[in-house]
This record gives structure tokens, sequence and C-alpha cells, in this order.
């Protein structure tokens, strides 16, 4: 097991039922002793970016869920550490936040593209102590994160693909049923 950092994924267990992670995918963007909070990356929600923020209201773009923590915030992960100041780099060549109004700025001008920026409303966080006790439960599979799978085009792959970083003695978890007692 690979212990929880920035840029370390936490992969649901094929059978964890709560459904805020339901075979879910959580990237880690902070650890500390005091906590830790990370966005949900496989659950689009309902609403795009121009439906939630006014001053985003010409850029219909997907919003995901990041997690039933303060569903009344947005945060986005990115690849534009230079265009968008106060970024806090999570592993290589992956951001988290910066300066939103220019984000949306460059995005509305064309200047970087949308496929290399994820907005999420809410976030996933732990208190201190939990996610280490939620590890020792066996409830998250932890792996490194790959920009790749962060931005992946198929957000229902994204769990799959996951699982496959974690080695072929994984794979056979990906066909499990959600609820095995429906066979």
């Amino acid at each position: 097991m690979i212990e929880p950092a920035p840029g370390i994924l936490l992969i649901a267990d094929p059978f964890l039922k709560d459904p805020n992670f339901l075979r879910s995918v959580v990237l880690l963007c902070e650890h500390e002793p005091v906590g830790s909070f990370g966005f949900v990356l496989n659950r689009q929600y309902l609403h795009t970016l121009d439906e939630l923020v006014t001053t985003a209201d010409d850029l219909k773009l997907p919003v995901f869920y990041g997690g039933p923590v303060q569903k009344d915030t947005i945060h986005f992960l990115h690849q534009y550490p230079q265009q968008i100041p106060d970024s806090n780099e999570i592993l290589k060549g992956v951001y988290w936040g910066g300066d939103f109004e220019t984000a949306v700025t460059l995005l509305r001008n064309g200047d970087i593209l949308p496929e290399k920026i994820r907005f999420y409303i809410g976030y996933s966080g732990w208190s201190e102590g939990q996610l280490h006790e939620e590890l020792k439960e066996k409830t998250w599979l932890t792996a490194a994160a790959k920009s790749k799978l962060i931005f992946h085009n198929d957000v229902n792959e994204i769990w799959k693909d996951a699982i496959r970083l974690l080695g072929s003695d994984f794979e056979p978890i990906i066909n499990y049923p959600i609820d095995p007692q429906l066979n």
C-alpha cells in the first residue's frame, strides 16, 4: 500500500457502499496530520460551469462532484501553472487552484484547453486520523496518480483504469458486481 500524500489516488474498494464514494477515485491534494482533502475524479455533476458561476456564463464546461464537503464551493485542477497564478502543484504536471477569474478568462479566450482543466463542486475531506482508519479497514486502495487518469476523457472508465494501475492481480475486481447478492 502506498501511504497517503498529495498526488496519491484513493480507489474505492469495489464493495464500498457509501453512496458518496461508490466505485470512486479520489485524488488526494493535501494530507496533513490534522486532516486530508481531495476530489472525486469520476463523478460528473448534473450542472455545467455556466449554470453555477455567473462570471462563467458563456462556458458550458462539465463540473465534477468533488465530494460531500462544502458543496457550495468550486475548485479546479489544471495543467497551466505559468498561466494561472497561485496554483499548487499536486504531482508533476497537475496543479490545484489558482486565480479562478484568470482561468475563466484564459478559457474564454481559447488560451488554455478545456481538456486540461477540471472543475469540482465540493471536496472530499477527512479529519485527523480518519483516513488512516479507513485505510486500515481496507476501504481504499492506493496508487500513484497519473495526469492521464485525472484528465481522462471518459469518466466511466476512471475507476477501472485506476484499478489497472494496481497491477494484474487486481484486474479481476474490475468486474465484481456492485452487490454480489443480486447475482
